[in-house]
């Protein structure tokens, strides 16, 4: 039997090369790896991610040296002239000559390093690494988003099929009436009325078996988007659902307040506003930094017309020091920016109490919801063999006469909107699980 990841990869090439093949059964497992490795908001966040290790790593973090090279070469030509002077005589001689000729080439290796900058590198470097936690994080929360997207695209096209089945077994039902009352009619048994009323009744069956239709396509090609996939592909979904057994409250909510990646992020961004105050505390401290270079200079003056002048100089020599840097007093703008910093990690501190308060209602409203769902499952479940039990006896009595066609009718809508009340029941409870399991932190452990 294939795995997962292989059955995955098979119908990623299948959906990509075949289209309106309506009888392929596309699993909840398998859109959910698809989605997993196709969904583009997945595959931005797997690259900010990867932006966030590149970040952490060692040449990011000013801890490796800097080394610059530099070399340049000027070339002159210049017309010169120069008198000198015979102190014992008093008369005067001048030189001059033209296109004098000057060549300069000069080469340095220069390396700089930073022994110590107030520990702001430190702190930097643990504000980097908290940066990656939370950007982890955040992949996180964009996959649970795409598992509750994802399930509630596929859970609405399986409610749409189902609902569309029912419709569509109503519009039978109802055709196989009209053949009646045309019968009935043609033979003088039932007046026109009957006739057109159950015409009526199935032109509006076929209205609305294709608005559910329409609505059924719309979901699918939705779920498309979510999935990755450059083909409008047709295809069928599982409409079983499995109901998990959820927790009670108060374990729930402990869970909630420990995992829930949204509260996880607010504390990492409480984590990285500490690190940013020491970071900017680490201004007030004095800094010391290590060079050195090596150079290398040459001048050839071909024709001076000096003739005690050199015509080549050339040095070279290895250069090192220290410099020690201590900004005491910098206007206030180290003062100001630690002062905004602690603003920061207050508003993040009062953002994750608000979060708390905010996600707390927001679990109590969903898990209510959940329980009433629940009993309402039940309910339309029971509704469905009671409708069903008066729709056989109505149908019965109605071929024997002895019921109108109002009736039968009444008993016919019964019954699809029991069906219809316990399909849309079924998946809802199921959503109301997969949001609590959200809150909770736990989505990505669900199992189908």
């Amino acid at each position: 039997m294939m795995n997962v990841n292989k059955k995955a990869i098979i119908l990623v090439v299948f959906l990509s090369t075949l289209q309106g093949f309506s009888q392929e059964i596309l699993t909840k497992n398998e859109a959910l790896q698809i989605a997993l490795e196709n969904n583009f908001g997945i595959k931005i966040a797997n690259n900010n991610l990867e932006t966030a290790k590149n970040n952490t790593s060692i040449f990011n973090r000013g801890l490796l040296p800097t080394v610059a090279l530099n070399s340049g070469a000027n070339y002159s030509r210049n017309n010169q002239s120069l008198t000198f002077t015979d102190r014992g005589t008093g008369n005067d001689a001048d030189i001059s000559g033209s296109g004098v000729v000057s060549k300069t080439y000069n080469t340095s290796l220069g390396v700089n390093y930073t022994i110590f900058d107030g520990l702001g590198r430190k702190y930097t470097y643990q504000q980097l690494k908290e940066t990656y936690n939370l950007t982890e994080l955040q992949v996180k929360e964009t996959i649970e988003n795409t598992y509750l997207q994802l399930f509630t695209t596929y859970f609405q096209i399986a409610r749409l099929s189902e609902n569309t089945d029912n419709l569509s077994e109503a519009l039978t039902i109802s055709r196989r009436r009209l053949k009646r009352a045309k019968y009935q009619y043609e033979y003088g048994q039932s007046t026109k009325l009957e006739y057109l009323n159950a015409e009526v009744d199935v032109n509006n069956d076929r209205v609305t078996v294709i608005n559910s239709k329409q609505l059924l396509n719309n979901a699918k090609r939705g779920l498309n988007v979510i999935l990755g996939s450059k083909e409008d592909v047709n295809y069928r979904v599982e409409t079983s659902v499995a109901q998990n057994k959820l927790m009670n409250y108060e374990d729930l909510k402990t869970k909630t307040l420990k995992n829930n990646s949204l509260l996880r992020q607010n504390k990492k961004n409480i984590l990285i506003s500490e690190f940013n105050i020491k970071i900017n505390k680490a201004n007030f401290l004095p800094s010391l930094n290590f060079n050195t270079a090596y150079g290398f200079n040459r001048t050839e003056n071909a024709n001076l017309i000096n003739p005690f002048g050199a015509k080549l100089i050339t040095s070279d020599g290895l250069n090192a020091g220290l410099n020690l840097s201590w900004n005491i007093f910098d206007g206030g703008i180290t003062k100001t920016r630690v002062a905004n910093a602690k603003i920061a990690l207050e508003n993040q501190q009062i953002l994750l109490a608000q979060q708390k308060v905010t996600i707390n209602n927001s679990l109590k409203n969903t898990w209510e919801n959940y329980k009433n769902q629940l009993f309402i499952l039940k309910v339309q479940e029971k509704n469905i063999q009671t409708t069903q039990n008066n729709f056989d006896r109505t149908q019965e009595r109605y071929k024997l006469g002895q019921v109108t066609s109002i009736a039968f009718r009444q008993a016919q809508i019964n019954l699809v909107n029991a069906k219809t009340g316990a399909n849309n029941a079924k998946f809802d409870a199921k959503l109301i699980e997969l949001q609590l399991l959200q809150l909770s932190g736990d989505i990505l452990n669900v199992t189908f």
